[in-house]
């Protein structure tokens, strides 16, 4: 086995009309046994950013912490909120640093990018565990159940999509991957990122 597959957890982002989403599931596990059904992967960066880390529980837990103090020091020099597209690019750079000795992290990136216009404009990204980004207009997935997922949002995803009906692709699309994979699932938790609102939701799953 895999170590990035050792505790479980698969994340998805996706694009719609002036919005994006961003979903995980909530299982823990050591391999097949499952520890607890409220392991959060997403956390926030700012009020319009947010990131996915699927992979090892330990490194979710150190690379949280490590971006939280690098946003701080970011905010503090250039006394500004940082924006999803700089994030992606202090991601990689971060995880770079460790290329010889790696974070077992995948990280998702979902957020609202300002333009210089003044509004606001979807922006998705993933990285590989050594920091490679991943740029893309429809969805990026990643985690153990990440094969499900590209086949699920294939079939499901449109484009322009609007936030109700972004929120329910991005759950389905979820909560049918991860029941055909034995280290994701117990529940999930979709963060729906619109121009004026966060809306966060937690969906029930298979818990067999």
């Amino acid at each position: 086995m895999s170590i990035m597959q050792y505790n479980g957890g698969s994340v998805v982002a996706m694009v719609g009309k002036d919005c994006v989403a961003i979903a995980s599931d909530l299982r823990l596990g050591v391999q097949s046994l499952s520890i607890s059904s409220n392991f959060e992967k997403i956390f926030p960066i700012t009020e319009r950013t947010y990131i996915g880390l699927p992979g090892l529980a330990s490194d979710v837990t150190t690379l949280r912490e490590t971006f939280r103090y690098r946003v701080n020091m970011y905010t503090i020099k250039e006394e500004r909120e940082i924006e999803p597209q700089t994030f992606a690019q202090l991601v990689s750079s971060t995880l770079y640093e460790k290329r010889f000795g790696p974070y077992f992290i995948e990280p998702v990136i979902a957020g609202l990018q300002k333009t210089a216009a003044g509004t606001y404009e979807p922006f998705i990204a993933a990285t590989d565990l050594i920091g490679c980004i991943n740029l893309a207009k429809d969805f990026v997935v990643a985690g153990t159940a990440s094969e499900k997922l590209f086949g699920a949002a294939e079939g499901l995803w449109e484009p322009d999509l609007e936030a109700e009906d972004l929120f329910e692709t991005i759950s389905q699309t979820l909560l049918n991957a991860v029941d055909r994979d034995a280290f994701s699932g117990w529940g999930a938790i979709v963060h729906l990122i619109t121009q004026d609102k966060v809306i966060t939701r937690k969906l029930k799953g298979r818990m067999d």
